[in-house]
């Protein structure tokens, strides 16, 4: 297994994204990013979710991801909600991997992307002193 520090920095290459700060959170089940502005919608005829990524979009960038699901999830104040989930690709550590991420408000949250245990289990190990270590063997 690879160790992973408490906090790293991720590339979501499906949307152009690179560098996102990441928190990683065992406590998680499921890992998050912070959106706004959800709407299920049709385009070209294909279903889809559009959103927004406050934290790291570049002026009005609206995404998209036309692989998803909704699901009741419980938030770390305990309170269930029914959240879209898509499917995605992050880069970590070089490789890429394909992972689903419950889309919600962390407009009070520090870091706009949790990483949780599903993402994490069989591929790391968590030192909680340790800080960017994907992002430090970045060329």
């Amino acid at each position: 297994m690879i160790t992973i520090g408490r906090i790293d920095r991720i590339d979501l290459p499906e949307f152009g994204l690179e560098n996102i700060e990441a928190k990683i959170d065992t406590g998680a089940n499921r890992s998050s990013i912070h959106c706004s502005n959800i709407e299920h919608k049709m385009i070209d005829n294909e279903d889809c979710i559009l959103f927004k990524i406050p934290l790291v979009s570049k002026g009005n960038d609206v995404f998209h991801s036309n692989e998803f699901f909704k699901k009741k999830i419980k938030s770390s104040s305990g309170h269930v909600e029914n959240r879209y989930v898509i499917k995605t690709t992050i880069i970590l550590f070089g490789k890429r991997i394909k992972t689903s991420f419950s889309l919600t408000d962390r407009t009070e949250m520090k870091y706009p992307i949790l990483l949780g245990r599903k993402l994490l289990r069989s591929r790391y190990l968590v030192d909680v002193e340790q800080e960017n270590l994907s992002f430090k063997l970045k060329p």
